[in-house]
This record gives C-alpha cells, structure tokens and sequence, in this order.
C-alpha cells in the first residue's frame, strides 16, 4: 500500500498577497488591528497599510508578527509561493 498515491497534492485556489495572509491571520485568530498593535508595538495605522499593501512589510515585521500569530514568516512574507515553479 502506497499512501502518497492515496492523497492529492494540495492546490493554490486563490493567491494571497502578504497584507491578505497578514489580515487573514488576525481575523482568524480573533484580534483587531488596535489588539495587534498593541501586542506587536507596530502602529494600528502602519498595520492597514500593511494589510492594504500600501506598504511593504518587510523582513523585522515579518518576524514580530510571525511570533505572534503562531505561524512561519514565510506563510507572510510569501503567501503565494509555490515550488512548482520554481524547482
């Protein structure tokens, strides 16, 4: 019995971008942008624009926001990333 053969390989239904993935999170684990900004000590104004994109989030970001949302900077930093295309 082969169990890869038993299981698809996961899909992309929708790409993300790092504001969405950001805004995603914090909804799903139940905080506000003020909640997130407090934890995080980046501003509830910087947090929109991060969520809209208007502004880059960058790598030190990445890493605060990452810790507190429990997840990999990665899953912020590339939401979209597939290795599919690249290997």
């Amino acid at each position: 019995m082969n169990i890869k053969k038993d299981f698809e390989k996961a899909k992309v239904h929708c790409a993300l971008t790092p504001g969405e993935a950001l805004k995603m999170l914090r909804e799903l684990q139940g905080l506000s942008q003020n909640e997130l900004s407090r934890l995080s000590g980046i501003t509830q104004s910087n947090l929109s624009a991060l969520e809209t994109n208007a502004r880059q989030m960058g790598r030190e970001r990445a890493l605060t926001l990452a810790k507190i949302l429990h997840v990999h900077p990665a899953v912020l930093l590339f939401p979209d990333f597939d290795i599919a295309k690249v290997a």
